[in-house]
């Protein structure tokens, strides 16, 4: 059980009321009980403030005085909501050391710990407290940063380097062969990939994720990038810092996403094009050329500024009643041209 104010000592924010009161966790406003900090967000939820039974609430400036508990105010009340439940719920360390059955040809600290049934290979440098999870599989030369996660059946494979403070989830592969190939006529002649994946500080790759090694030059995911569950990403692909990206967007060769920028659900990014800073994609866009300029795009075919979608998509809706006026239209245009 933590205090009010302890919480507002560490996470910073306004205090209004008991600053007492003990909490031993967070929760939505419908879920919370009479120990838990509930949060509020989104303004839609506002009205669950009144019969809520959290004993206190996160929430923005504009819902302080409606709310009937006490209160910690902050300008971002779901970042702050996060960060109070990252404390609330630190994830269970497995113990140091090296499992019997894990085999390990290269020397590692002895504050990581490494699962059942793992394999690091020679040469492959693990950082201070890392953890490498059961039938995990890091290739020679590898690289892993201070204090990564790798959970259980990750592939990093020989070469690649993962930054610090990673987390990947079970089954992600990060270096396999790119998809490149040269025709031959009817037959298909693989091209070597020599390049490495190298991702940055701070990473988080989700479950069955894949990225490609790159054909010649490295594939780059930059520092605080986060990938969600089942993304691809193909050879020589650059994703800028802090880019987040969710589950099942396809990422083909040589494309470039800049920083800051977010994708959704299965959207589709094609080969050798830029994406600027700033650039916002849809769920299930395609987008099949560079965009220079930031702002949210949507759509499939072609793609377009976000705006321009919705006003389109709103007529696209309408288009019979369109055609029915149209032919009356041109029916009373021929009906004048014959008097």
């Amino acid at each position: 059980m933590v205090r009010l104010d302890e919480i507002v000592a560490r996470f910073g924010g306004d205090l209004v009321g008991n600053g007492g009161i003990l909490v031993r966790g967070v929760a939505t406003l419908e879920s919370a009980e009479a120990d838990q900090l509930g949060f509020l967000s989104n303004s839609k939820y506002q009205g669950q403030l009144a019969v809520t039974r959290a004993a206190a609430v996160i929430l923005g400036p504009e819902a302080r005085d409606a709310c009937p508990v006490a209160a910690i105010v902050t300008a971002q009340p779901y970042l702050y909501f996060a960060r109070v439940a990252q404390w609330f719920n630190p994830p269970p360390r497995p113990a140091v050391g090296v499992h019997p059955s894990a085999v390990v040809e290269t020397v590692i600290p002895a504050s990581v710990s490494v699962g059942p049934h793992a394999w690091i290979g020679a040469g492959a440098s693990i950082g201070e407290n890392t953890v490498v999870g059961a039938g995990c599989a890091i290739g020679e030369n590898a690289r892993i940063g201070a204090g990564s996660w790798l959970h259980p059946r990750v592939t990093v494979a020989a070469g690649c380097r993962i930054g610090e403070r990673a987390i990947v989830h079970s089954g992600a592969v990060i270096g396999s062969d790119g998809f490149g190939f040269a025709r031959d006529a009817a037959a298909w002649v693989k091209i070597p990939q020599t390049g490495r994946v190298v991702v940055g500080d701070d990473v988080e790759i989700g479950a069955n994720t894949t990225i490609d090694r790159g054909a010649l030059e490295d594939t780059v995911i930059g520092d605080g990038v986060k990938l969600d569950n089942q993304i691809q990403v193909a050879h020589n692909v650059h994703i800028g810092a802090n880019t987040a990206m969710a589950g099942c967007v396809g990422i083909a060769g040589s494309a470039k996403v800049g920083a800051g920028c977010t994708v959704g659900g299965g959207a589709i990014i094609l080969g050798h094009i830029e994406l600027a800073d700033g650039v916002h994609v849809s769920a299930g866009t395609l987008v099949s050329k560079s965009i220079a300029t930031p702002g949210s795009y949507t759509g499939t075919v072609p793609f377009m500024a976000h705006a321009d979608w919705l006003k389109n998509f709103s007529r696209l809706r309408h288009l019979d009643a369109m055609a029915d006026k149209i032919r009356a239209l041109e029916m009373r245009l021929a009906e004048l041209e014959n008097r």
